[in-house]
């Protein structure tokens, strides 16, 4: 029997704004299991976002729980959440979140330098010849194409070896034909390494590849 590793209990995230009371996220119960592929849809504004966040210990909610594998966030302060991130966590963003003063190879070994793994050069070489740009270790990421960064930041995710990848609308950015490329990529590394893989997106193609998918509207699950 797989064990859940990503759960919320009850869920609300609730913000004062200029205007009043914004309540974003309203009683958010659900629960993921390992090895699972699920994808969080809905319009804008739906709080999809906020939600794929407070999963994985970027933010916090207002009420209710979150537990990540063995923790529990809502009991964390943000420096606890950040190491348990670094722990269990594997993130992949639509605006790629590469470091400009870092080639390939370094972006991808950056993870496992901060663990203090001795082998993450030979780890990351190995990950770049995975995503097909083994011949681009040396280049930056304004000499990368956009599928080339998303497949450098693919690799980079998968570097720490997490147990939970989020991803948050990882072909937001790519034309149709890269983005299935992406697409193809992303599950067949997901497959490999055994991950589950929880992501945000308004990509049908993606969403439908998923074992499952939640759909959020106005703050709640849709039924």
């Amino acid at each position: 029997m797989s064990r859940t590793v990503v759960s919320a209990k009850n869920v609300e995230k609730i913000v004062e704004t200029a205007a009043g009371r914004l309540v974003i996220l309203d009683g958010i119960d659900l629960e993921i299991n390992e090895r699972e592929t699920v994808a969080i849809v809905g319009a804008s504004g739906s709080g999809k976002t906020t939600l794929l966040g407070i999963l994985a210990g970027l933010d916090s909610a207002t009420a209710g729980s979150v537990h990540l594998v063995d923790a529990e966030l809502s009991q964390l302060d943000e420096e606890a959440r950040a190491g348990v991130r670094g722990e269990y966590v594997g993130f992949v963003f639509q605006s790629f979140q590469l470091l400009g003063s870092l080639t390939a190879l370094e972006n991808v070994m950056l993870p496992a330098e901060l663990r203090g793994e001795r082998l993450a050069e030979a780890q990351a070489v190995e990950l770049l010849e995975k995503v097909g740009l083994k011949h681009r270790t040396t280049h930056y990421p304004r000499q990368l194409s956009g599928g080339e960064q998303q497949r450098v930041a693919i690799a980079r995710a998968f570097a720490s070896n997490p147990t939970v990848l989020f991803a948050d609308e990882p072909t937001g950015n790519l034309d149709t034909l890269t983005g299935e490329k992406i697409i193809d990529l992303l599950f067949d590394l997901n497959q490999a390494f055994g991950t589950t893989l929880v992501m945000v997106t308004h990509d049908s193609r993606l969403a439908q590849r998923c074992d499952r998918t939640i759909a959020i509207e106005a703050g709640r699950i849709s039924p």
